[in-house]
């Protein structure tokens, strides 16, 4: 038999085991896939927790979730994020994300956003399940969540603090513009800048005088603050009358919407012989709180006449006819005891 011969009965020997394992065993010769033999493996990173949406009465903490995955297809998997107050360990809100099957060898990234109150801390415990099975737990805290700034509120503008040096520019300078009848009217000058890459505008400044010794604001003034190109500095002004002869703390408040979003302090002496105290010792000071007061409104006028007097009430006492019928009632009462 030649070479050729015997090659083709080889393959035909070939083709017959084939047919004969294929029919005892159906399945030995499919394709065996990752799946089949291997089981899912997924694995939670520490959890990443950033401010969302901020409002005035609530928060939203946003989660970045990552978790690794290998093995075979991860199946119906979801993810779990209970918000636990830290302060009275009371769960303040669940919510759930269904991420569905989970294949391939790689990292699996999502966002899970958790609204709370805002106000101080909580704890936010996640869970991971397949299949209704939980196979991931993970942790973290968040403090201060009342100290997040609501969005209506942001803003990239603020004071300009020139250093705490005693040489330093105050922020708020001040100058004498007038003074008569022992009251001094003070321009005072007020540094903003904004910091950001936009402009900004629609804050309200509020400038007050507060006597030092006696902290009684002697005067208050609110001027609007207009468009602050980014990275510009303004100086906005405002005048304000008060008594002569005090020395005064000047307070900055800046608003946006009604919600205070930067203050700072100066000073302004008008009494330079008594400096402004500063964790001195207690001094007698000559404090006149009329030099405080604003001038009264006078009372409406309620309409009321005075009623005339009339002849029976010309005078205090019963009159001529009372002072008659205690007479008779004398002398009858001192006959009867003479009886």
């Amino acid at each position: 038999m030649n070479r050729e011969a015997w090659l083709g009965v080889l393959a035909l020997l070939l083709v017959a085991a084939a047919a004969g394992l294929v029919a005892l065993a159906p399945g030995a010769l499919a394709e065996q896939t990752d799946e089949d033999v291997r089981p899912s493996r997924l694995s939670l990173q520490e959890p990443r927790v950033a401010a969302g949406e901020i409002g005035g009465e609530r928060a939203e903490l946003s989660l970045d979730l990552r978790m690794d995955h290998w093995g075979g297809d991860a199946r119906n998997v979801t993810v779990e994020v209970q918000a636990v107050d830290t302060d009275t360990g009371l769960v303040a809100t669940t919510v759930r994300k269904n991420l569905g099957t989970i294949s391939g060898n790689r990292e699996v990234r999502t966002r899970m956003n958790v609204t709370v109150e805002r106000q101080g801390g909580y704890r936010l415990d996640v869970r991971v399940y397949e299949d209704g099975r939980r196979i991931e737990t993970g942790s973290t805290r968040v403090s201060g969540v009342d100290s997040l700034t609501p969005d209506y509120a942001e803003t990239s503008v603020g004071f300009e603090r020139f250093g705490d040096r005693a040489t330093s520019p105050p922020v708020i300078s001040a100058q004498v513009l007038a003074e008569r009848n022992n009251r001094t009217t003070l321009q005072t000058a007020t540094a903003l800048t904004n910091r950001g890459s936009e402009p900004a505008g629609g804050l309200e400044l509020v400038v007050t005088a507060r006597q030092v010794e006696s902290n009684v604001v002697a005067d208050r003034v609110s001027v609007r603050v207009g468009d602050i190109g980014p990275g510009r500095t303004v100086n906005e002004t405002a005048d304000l009358e008060v008594p002569s002869n005090y020395n005064y703390y000047l307070d900055g408040f800046l608003y946006r919407d009604g919600v205070l979003v930067d203050t700072v302090t100066a000073s302004a002496m008008l009494d330079p012989s008594r400096p402004v105290p500063e964790n001195t010792t207690r001094e007698e000071v000559d404090f006149q709180a009329g030099d405080f007061a604003g001038t009264p409104e006078p009372e409406p006028d309620r309409g009321e006449e005075t009623p005339e007097p009339t002849e029976s009430s010309g005078g205090p006492g019963f009159g001529a006819v009372g002072a008659l019928a205690a007479l008779v009632a004398l002398a009858a009462f001192a006959a009867r005891r003479n009886q």
